[in-house]
């Protein structure tokens, strides 16, 4: 009963008639504020809302830069990358130019090796991983299934072929390897 009351009290109060003060612009007749505490809260007013469209503006500039500074990461996010497969492109044409003038194919052969290392290496400082599937249980987010060969050396289900190598950068797949998926023999296919 007594909360009821407090709450009554509450609502007499908010509804009561709230008293406006009287004009404060100078040149009405009933003004109390002084001209010269007019002029200073006019000055402060203006100064509030200079302050406020100088801070507006900061703000849309600074909008603006980091949406520029967004398409720049965007456009040249694969600079840095690129800058390291240079040197291995410079060594595959000098491997290209050598196979004119080379007498054997094993030192051709020597060449490549190294700059497929090298390819490697920029591969994996980059953060992409092989997907080694061969002797694995055949999992679709990994793998793509061309087809199924009979294996008795791998079990149901397992890779027993890569065609093509799969690639991940850290946790995203970039592409699904290539495999062939093992089936039991027509022989013991038949004994189940």
């Amino acid at each position: 009963m007594k909360k009821e009351h407090e709450t009554n009290e509450t609502v007499a109060e908010a509804s009561a008639p709230v008293e406006i003060p009287p004009s404060t612009d100078p040149n009405t007749s009933d003004a109390t504020v002084p001209k010269a505490d007019y002029d200073a809260a006019v000055a402060q007013v203006a100064e509030l809302k200079d302050r406020l469209l100088r801070g507006q503006a900061d703000w849309e500039n600074s909008r603006k830069r980091i949406l520029r500074e967004k398409d720049d990461a965007v456009r040249y996010a694969g600079e840095a990358l690129l800058e390291k497969l240079l040197p291995v492109l410079d060594n595959f044409e000098m491997g290209m130019k050598a196979v004119e003038t080379a007498n054997d194919a094993k030192s051709i052969a020597q060449g490549m090796e190294m700059v497929l290392k090298q390819f490697q290496q920029v591969l994996k400082d980059s953060g992409v991983e092989t997907i080694d599937a061969v002797g694995h249980k055949f999992d679709p987010h990994r793998h793509e299934a061309l087809g199924e060969h009979e294996s008795d050396e791998h079990p149901e289900g397992h890779v027993v072929t890569q065609l093509r190598k799969g690639y991940k950068l850290k946790d995203r797949l970039l592409r699904a390897a290539s495999v062939f998926v093992a089936k039991p023999s027509e022989g013991k296919q038949a004994k189940k």
